[in-house]
């Protein structure tokens, strides 16, 4: 296991509490536990020193998964600033571990502003970097808008999220994205297994930490049937939920329907709920005119990057009370005709806002693309020219073997005479 010397605190950071360093180094190392493949390519990195001479700067949720990839990173030689891409999700003792256990320059509070958010963002750039890893794409845009100057050393990055990449997409489409960008957002082992299976459990798990409700028997409604929305929808129909699906896409939304899901628009799922998540992407998902059809005690949350799904600032201008923080990151919106709304983690991204987020071997997976990527894009990032690009299948699918084989799993290989039959036209039926 690589070690690091204990440093001074002339490493450049703003955390909350140094006294917490201790704590958090224990929480990163039993994270690494199960973390086996990003592990091993930590081992090869502190070997060959793939990003010796390199400066990163990486926005993303402070957690003891992401302390993990940046351990990988700096064994591979990196120079590294990381700042927070949600202010709820920051683990305070794992930003004071990252700087005073491992000297990793750490830019993060908790529940800081929004200020306080950008000056962060900020000061992680100021390491002038190389590559970027950005998780919601608020990094890259404010290179684009603020930063500029920073650009022309910009090898390229990485977006971790949906929303991020969405937006990335977009300004791909508009020809303002300066520098290649790489969507691990969308490789299988990302979407198909972070999104799914960690979505759907953290999330859960975050419902439970806030309010103790029981989900069997409840009407849960999920706002969005990505991969999101079925890991969510999946979880909650497991432990005996009536499970309500809402879409824009017919495709996703017939999907839900033949999966057993019942499929309505959200102004009529709005009278049935009791739980609420929204994994969309989008804003304004939950809003005005179904605040006001909703049950007493209705729970909302949102499970997508940003908290523009829930219009939150409707409740707080609209609610005749408001009891904050009634329970663990749960705030009471009563209304004007006495209903009650119960909003978690402020409407913010409520598995890391009300919980720990992805467990660890996930995040393994995710987090193994994040680092190979980031090692390829330093030899390809010149031909691939600015725009945004899929991870290559080839790192996808050794992240995928090499997690297998860490889970004691094995698979077949084709035989000579199969794999010259896929790959010859020749062959009739």
């Amino acid at each position: 296991m690589t070690t690091y010397t204990k440093i001074d605190t002339s490493i450049k950071h703003d955390i909350a509490d140094a006294s917490l360093a201790a704590q958090g180094k224990k929480r990163i190392e039993w994270a690494e536990r199960n973390m086996p493949v990003l592990a091993q390519i930590r081992a090869r990195f502190e070997k060959e020193q793939p990003f010796k001479g390199v400066r990163i700067s990486a926005c993303m949720h402070v957690t003891t998964e992401t302390a993990n990839l940046m351990r990988a990173l700096k064994a591979g030689g990196a120079e590294l600033a990381l700042c927070a891409s949600n202010p709820l999700s920051t683990q305070d003792d794992t930003a004071a571990a990252l700087v005073h256990e491992y000297g990793i320059s750490v830019f993060a509070r908790n529940a800081v502003a929004r200020e306080g958010y950008y000056s962060h963002i900020n000061a992680s750039l100021d390491v002038k970097p190389h590559l970027v890893f950005d998780d919601g794409c608020d990094l890259v845009n404010t290179l684009h808008t603020t930063r500029t100057e920073l650009i022309a050393d910009i090898i390229g990055g990485c977006e971790e999220t949906t929303t991020g990449v969405i937006r990335l997409s977009q300004m791909a489409k508009d020809g303002a994205l300066k520098f290649p960008m790489i969507a691990v957002n969308d490789t299988d082992t990302k979407h198909m297994f972070d999104n799914r299976f960690g979505t759907g459990q953290s999330t859960m798990d975050a419902i439970f930490r806030s309010t103790n409700t029981l989900v069997a028997g409840k009407t849960l409604v999920v706002a969005g049937f990505g991969y999101c929305g079925k890991g969510v929808a999946e979880r909650a129909k497991g432990m005996g939920a009536d499970v309500i699906v809402t879409e824009i896409d017919p495709t996703k939304a017939l999907d839900a329907l033949m999966q057993g899901y019942r499929v309505m628009p959200m102004t009529e799922a709005a009278k049935y709920g009791d739980i609420y998540v929204t994994v969309t992407g989008n804003r304004d998902v939950l809003r005005e005119e179904h605040f006001k059809v909703m049950k007493d005690g209705a729970i909302l949350s949102n499970a997508g990057h940003f908290d523009i799904e829930i219009d939150v600032a409707w409740l707080e201008q609209n609610a005749k009370t408001k009891n904050a923080k009634m329970r663990h990151q749960t705030d009471e919106y009563v209304l004007a005709d006495g209903r009650r709304i119960l909003l978690l983690a402020e409407g913010r991204l409520v598995n890391l806002g009300a919980a720990e987020g992805h467990p660890a071997s996930v995040m393994d997976m995710s987090f193994s693309d994040q680092a190979l990527t980031a090692e390829y894009l330093l030899k390809a990032a010149a031909s691939l020219g600015a725009g945004l690009h899929n991870v290559p299948t080839e790192i996808d699918k050794e992240v995928a073997r090499l997690k297998l084989e860490s889970m004691g799993s094995t698979i077949d290989k084709l035989t000579p005479a199969q794999e010259l039959y896929l790959n010859s036209w020749e062959h009739g039926s």
